[in-house]
């Protein structure tokens, strides 16, 4: 009979400043985004600092709280040291779906910043909720959705809205970013340990930092103006702000449900690798924290989703183990309750960060080629399109509201008649998240020749833009027009082959 009382699994250990290190990077990056997106978008400093970064801050805290008990409780039952909590913090791929479909969209419709932060902490509560499902019931969907059509998505949304949309400003800056840039590749695609086994990450900011400083590319006014943010910021409770924007959330929930069961799904693969790496947690109670985490975050003011994140090998090599988890949520805490995120915004340049970015948006991207059966490509490949293409709508807005050649506010209108070749993007582009998982799934069966299942993931094709949560701008009955009855003849082509194969075959 094992003893526990006589077992001591210890507070902190030395890896766990390693650990903290690396996942304290990619938490930083993400705040520094945050900051840097809602700032730019004209939210007052007052709602960034004081309910967005704090409420972020609490999800971060508790998830980090309770991944480093649940490491301490195994390492107890197993008796072992070498346990290592699985690695929590902002989901950078909800971070950038949220801002660019929902938020952004919000504020470019209405210019009510108040009114785009409670629809995006509406629907962040609604993405946490069906993260806290996923424990109950994700193994069904699991079981009957490609894995394709998960990756993919996420692909989509990695490889426009993360990668791609920050190569541009590397490019812009390459004085500044080029040696982060560097520092970022050779460790990540190498594997190489760069000196003093200090994390890449760190190199980027505090290289891309000092090449900014010494440039003069910085402003130091407005170094000096972010001390003003430093002030003690006590989370508040935004329980009616989430009803409020529960008003105007149905347009929306194309984006938050799926991006909250495809966070479920990812949560579980990396309890799984953590499983195959030697740390075997129960599954239950791991993903109903990664949906509550994400709900505490959205009642305390954050519209930004948290996860588990993927690598928990790599931090248990590291020699990480519980500690680690507990200084991450702690430091992140501290920096956000007391303002201190904007001097570190002030004095950090984006550039140096942007590499990690582009790093995560390639690995994503990457891992849906490599995670599915290569036959299983081009569907990949088509799942890519409905993101990037919702990119490049959101780009040719963004220009036309800059230029003001549309002074009626009718975006949608300038396009067909400046762009007629492609008016089918303003269609296209809409719900990319569910178009992607569906078409991807379509994809995936005609490639292994299982036509009736294609033409059952036409089904939610059809359902879906008749009620407008695709190709459409607005949820409603028969707003997708002409589309919905072209999914209807294709699967009715799809179906067809199913039923000539199968004569065919018994022929």
């Amino acid at each position: 009979m094992k003893n526990d009382a006589a077992f001591h699994y210890p507070l902190f250990v030395r890896g766990d400043i390693d650990g903290f290190i690396g996942i304290f990077i990619d938490n930083l990056v993400n705040l520094l985004l945050i900051t840097g997106l809602c700032l730019s978008l004209g939210m007052p400093a007052a709602l960034v600092f004081g309910s967005i970064l704090p409420g972020t801050a609490l999800s971060v805290l508790a998830g980090n709280i309770f991944y480093s008990w649940q490491a301490r409780k195994l390492a107890v039952k197993e008796q072992r040291l070498d346990v290592t909590a699985l690695p929590y913090g902002i989901n950078t791929v909800s971070l950038f779906a949220y801002f660019g479909f929902i938020i952004a969209p919000v504020y470019m419709q209405t210019h009510d910043a108040y009114l785009a932060w409670k629809v995006g902490v509406a629907a962040c509560f609604v993405s946490g909720v069906f993260e806290g499902l996923g424990a109950f019931v994700g193994d069904t969907i699991r079981r009957i959705t490609p894995r394709a059509a998960l990756l993919s998505t996420l692909a989509g949304i990695a490889i426009a809205f993360i990668a791609l949309n920050h190569v541009f400003p590397l490019w812009d800056k390459p004085i500044i970013a080029f040696v982060p840039l560097a520092f970022i590749l050779v460790e990540y695609f190498s594997h190489a340990k760069l000196p003093f086994k200090i994390p890449a990450g760190l190199y980027a900011l505090l290289a891309g930092g000092i090449i900014a400083w010494s440039m003069g590319a910085m402003d130091k006014n407005a170094l000096i103006r972010s001390t003003e943010t430093v002030a003690v910021y006590i989370p508040p409770f935004t329980g009616i702000e989430i009803i409020q924007g529960f008003k105007e959330i149905t347009p929306y929930l194309a984006i938050a449900i799926p991006m909250g069961i495809l966070s479920f799904f990812g949560t579980l693969q990396n309890i799984e690798s953590a499983a195959a790496a030697g740390d075997e947690f129960p599954a239950m109670p791991a993903l109903a924290m990664n949906g509550i985490g994400t709900i505490v975050g959205s009642l305390f003011g954050s519209p930004f989703p948290t996860t588990v994140y993927i690598g928990h090998p790599g931090w248990k090599a590291l020699g990480a183990r519980a500690g680690y988890s507990i200084i991450n949520g702690t430091v992140m805490s501290l920096i956000c309750f007391t303002g201190f995120m904007g001097v570190i915004a002030g004095i950090v340049p984006l550039e140096a960060g942007y590499p990690i970015l582009l790093w995560i948006g390639i690995v994503i991207t990457a891992q849906a080629f490599q995670a599915t059966p290569a036959a299983h490509a081009p569907a990949v490949a088509l799942g890519l399109l409905p993101a990037i293409s919702s990119w490049g709508l959101s780009v040719l807005k963004q220009f036309i509201g800059a230029r003001g050649l549309c002074p009626s506010g009718d975006v949608n209108s300038v396009i067909c008649e400046s762009l007629p070749q492609l008016k089918g993007i303003i269609y296209f582009a809409e719900g990319p998240m569910l178009t992607a998982m569906f078409l991807t799934a379509v994809g995936v069966y005609l490639v292994e020749k299982r036509f009736l299942k294609a033409f059952y993931w036409t089904l939610p094709l059809i359902v879906c833009s008749f009620f407008g949560f695709i190709h459409s701008p607005a949820v409603g009955i028969n707003t997708a027009g002409p589309i919905t009855a072209g999914y209807v003849l294709f699967a009715c082509v799809v179906l067809g082959v199913h039923v000539y194969t199968k004569k065919t075959n018994a022929a």
